[in-house]
């Protein structure tokens, strides 16, 4: 897991959930929800910074990563760079199911969704039931999915 230029307030409880997971490849729904909720605090403290933290790829864990969009339903944070500037409101999984337009209908401030989805894991092809966490922060929709066994 990468942490640069955290609080300890806020880094502890993300590398407190890092060592979790060390015997799997991919993250654990806990291990989603609570980088979701460590994002939320990191947001609240400091949007602009946690957002550059967010698509520095600064905080990840294996297979999770947070993401942000924006009221315009654009992608304001995500450690891809091509998507920036792209409309995660308009997201369709492989089977063509409009979840980016559910992660916002979902997301409501001070509450944390599930969403599921289907989406490949890193490096395959062949799309597996995927659940995004989902909040609303302020103006941003976040979200941290994992994925089903």
């Amino acid at each position: 897991m990468k942490i640069r230029g955290l609080s300890m307030a806020l880094a502890v409880p993300l590398v407190a959930m890092a060592g979790h997971g060390l015997a799997s490849d991919y993250g654990t729904p806990e291990e989603a929800r609570a980088m979701l909720e460590s994002t939320v605090a990191m947001l609240q403290a400091d949007k602009v910074g946690t957002l550059a933290m967010i698509n520095a790829g600064e905080i990840m864990d294996r297979d999770l990563y947070p993401y942000c969009g924006g009221p315009d339903g654009m992608f304001t944070a995500h450690p891809n760079q091509e998507l920036l500037g792209r409309s995660l409101r308009d997201l369709e999984d492989k089977e063509g199911t409009a979840f980016g337009e559910t992660l916002y209908a979902e997301a409501a401030e001070g509450d944390i969704a599930e969403v599921p989805y289907m989406w490949p894991r890193p490096g395959e092809t062949e799309p597996v039931q995927k659940v995004a966490y989902v909040t609303q922060v302020d103006d941003q929709v976040c979200a941290v999915g994992y994925y089903e066994d």
